[in-house]
Formats: structure tokens, sequence, C-alpha cells
């Protein structure tokens, strides 16, 4: 092993949430006009409204579906889903990692709806094609601890009985979504688009709409989860009126992101932008024997939460990866989730700089040498 170190990444931000800011990124580059003020302020309702419409384009939703900012990040926007439509026909939960596995929990443990869970060991997907789609469908489009991602909307039908519920928080602005295959959708800013976390977004396709305003589960919901009124969608959550309050710096900061994603060419440019970092990342896996991907199936394979596999690794030896690669300033946060086999886990989204990723190369050489001297 040699002494002399290569070079650092230029932003050596490879955390799977919160993500990298966007290349351009400068706290005093902020819209500081709303903070401050109420959200309720007319300054404050408009720069919320200008978030939603943002999102709306450059995600080139349609006018079908509503937007709203909610509380929790993307969690929350999940739950406030479940809590509300759930219960009104049979459920089926996909599960492949983590987060899948906490809808399969609150599910099960939570509203006690008795769902068919369909599970994948990490790194895996289940059979879609035996899904019922006679149930409420649950399922993560990108598994964030896994790196598994859907290989697109075919599985689901258009003719579909039950609502198609898509925890979509590192899948938008990297992937193809079919907005005519999806009920319901949540992210959140801290991912895709380098925002602040603790609050969600909540997609509702026109189907979420019908269910929420024709049904009412039977377990009490709390207040920041209510989103009708005497049988009618509060339509004013959809247009900026927040449930609860939201924080105004953490909106300028997703409207900073959002500014920059649509200068740049919008989805369509973030997707290429992962997809090139997703490249290059492949190539260093390719380039090195002791380096694999845990998702063997490129068709089912991230191109933003990438989970890779080291040869002999287990957690403590990861541990001592990952920290010797902070300490040194070349990667920060690329060991796998607590929950995952043993590995790291680089973000590839928009956000990243492919050079960035191609700098992360040797540095990952470096690290091996040092620890397995």
């Amino acid at each position: 092993m040699t002494d002399t170190k290569p070079t650092l990444p230029q932003r050596p931000f490879f955390s799977s949430g919160p993500c990298a800011k966007p290349p351009v990124w400068d706290a005093s580059k902020l819209d500081s006009r709303s903070l401050g003020r109420s959200h309720r302020s007319k300054i404050g309702k408009a720069r919320l409204a200008y978030c939603i419409d943002l999102m709306r384009e450059v995600l080139n939703l349609p006018d079908t579906h509503r937007i709203g900012i909610v509380p929790g990040s993307d969690t929350g926007a999940y739950e406030m889903a479940m809590w509300t439509m759930l219960g009104a026909r049979p459920v089926t939960t996909l599960a492949w990692e983590s987060f899948g596995e906490g809808w399969v929990t609150d599910a099960v443990k939570q509203l006690k709806i008795d769902p068919t869970v369909m599970r994948a060991d990490y790194g895996e997907i289940p059979d879609l094609s035996a899904v019922d789609w006679s149930h409420d469908v649950l399922f993560t489009w990108n598994g964030t601890t896994s790196g598994v991602r859907v290989p697109g909307a075919d599985w689901i039908p258009d003719d579909r009985e039950g609502l198609s519920f898509a925890d979509a928080t590192s899948a938008v602005f990297a992937q193809d979504i079919d907005w005519t295959k999806v009920d319901v959708a949540t992210f959140s800013w801290q991912k895709a688009m380098g925002g602040e976390g603790a609050h969600g977004v909540l997609i509702l396709g026109p189907r979420a709409v019908e269910r929420l305003e024709s049904y009412t589960p039977e377990w009490p919901l709390p207040k920041v989860f209510r989103m009708t009124k005497g049988g009618k969608l509060i339509e004013g959550i959809f247009k900026g009126e927040t449930i609860n309050t939201p924080s105004m710096l953490a909106v300028e900061d997703a409207i900073f992101s959002l500014e920059w994603a649509k200068s740049i060419g919008g989805a369509a440019e973030m997707k290429r932008r992962a997809n090139a970092n997703a490249a290059a990342l492949d190539t260093i896996v390719q380039d090195r024997a002791w380096l694999g991907h845990l998702v063997v199936d490129p068709a089912i394979r991230s191109n933003t939460s990438v989970c890779l596999t080291v040869e002999g690794a287990d957690a403590a030896f990861i541990k001592s990866f990952a920290k010797l690669l902070e300490d040194e300033g070349a990667a920060y946060d690329i060991a796998g989730y607590r929950d995952a086999p043993p590995g790291l886990r680089i973000w590839c989204g928009a956000t990243v700089d492919t050079a960035d990723i191609e700098a992360l190369g040797p540095w990952l050489d470096y690290a091996w040498n040092a620890l397995k001297a």
C-alpha cells in the first residue's frame, strides 16, 4: 500500500437520506421573504402553493393528482394514507426491505387488518405477477435500504379494483413513474431533491380521493391524519394550507432544489444524472473482485440507493470502513442500513456529481487495503 492518498471528491456526500444538496446550493441563496412569517400569511401561503406547483411541474404530474405537504416526512405521509384509506377491502403488503416491513407491521399489529404479506430477502423482490389487485396493494417503488426497485409499472393493471400505495421516496426525480398506475404516492424532500427532513409529500390520484370521500375507517384518526370534513376532501391541504405548521425554512430549501431541478431540464435530466452516477459506480464495482452488488439483477437494481457487498465483511468491518473514509473526508455515511446485510450503501441520485462517484473508487481501494493490511 502506498502512502499517497487519492484525490478527494469535491462533495463527499453519499448519504441515502438526508442526501447531498444540489451542486449549486448555498444557504445564503435561499429566499428569506417567508421566514419569520406565518404560514397563513399571504407570502406564506403563496410560497407553499409555489412549492406544490414546482413539484407538479418537475414531476410531470397530471392535473388529476393532488399534492399535499404533510407532517412526518415520508413515513408520516404513508401512514396518513394507510390510516385513512385501508380497511375498505382486503390488503396485500409487499416487503423486501425494512421500510416495506414497517408498513407490514403497521397493517398487522396496529391496524389489525390481517393483510396478505408477500416478502423477499434483501436484494430480491416478490413475484409481482402473483399480486391480487382486487386488494389494496402497499409497496415501496424503490427500497432505500435494499437497493431494490420495481421494474416499471407494467405489473400494475389499469383495471385494478384496489388502490396502489407507492412509497416512492427514493424513486421520484430519478426513475420513471407512470402516474396512471399510482393512486397514492409519498416521498420526502430529504431524498432525491436533497431537501430537509420532517416534511412529507402526499400525492393522491382520483381513485384515492373517491375512497376518502366514500369510506370512514373504524379506528380513530389523529388530527394530523384527517383529510376530509363532512365527507368531502379538504381541498386546502392540497393548495398549501397545511394541516400543521410547516418550517418555512425547509419549504424555501425545497423550492431552491426544485428550481435547480427545473433549470437543468426537470425530471428527465434528474433521471439522466442518477443513471450516470449509478453507471459510474457500477464500473467501480465491476473493476474490483472484492466488491459486488447486493441486487444481482440489474432490472430491479436501484439507480439511487445502491447497495454493495464487500468480500468477507461483517458489521464491525463495515463500521471501520465507513469511519475511515469519513475521517479522511472522502465519503460520509456510506455504511449500509442497520437491518440490511453488512455492506456499503452509496447514494447516486441527481444531486450527486458523477465526478465525485468516480473519485470515490480509489478511496474505496484505500480503505480496503488499509483495513485488510
